[in-house]
């Protein structure tokens, strides 16, 4: 796992629509994250917003409309 950069302080998305989220994984699915943005040549966010994509594309209707409740 490679170092973090300090976290930036008051800086906002260019885009309003854009929410900027803070998630925890254990350490071997961090890696494992890494490692699939390295190969397919784009970042770390890409992956985590493509997997959270394809997860709620795979929900059946009814259970979407739970999360928007």
């Amino acid at each position: 796992m490679r170092k973090r950069k300090a976290p930036q302080k008051n800086v906002k998305p260019a885009d309003p629509e854009i929410v900027r989220a803070s998630i925890s994984f254990p350490a071997d699915l961090y890696s494992a994250l890494e490692a699939e943005a390295k190969q397919k040549k784009v970042s770390l966010a890409w992956v985590v917003r493509d997997a959270a994509e394809r997860y709620l594309s795979n929900r059946q209707p009814d259970d979407l409309q739970e999360v928007h409740r």
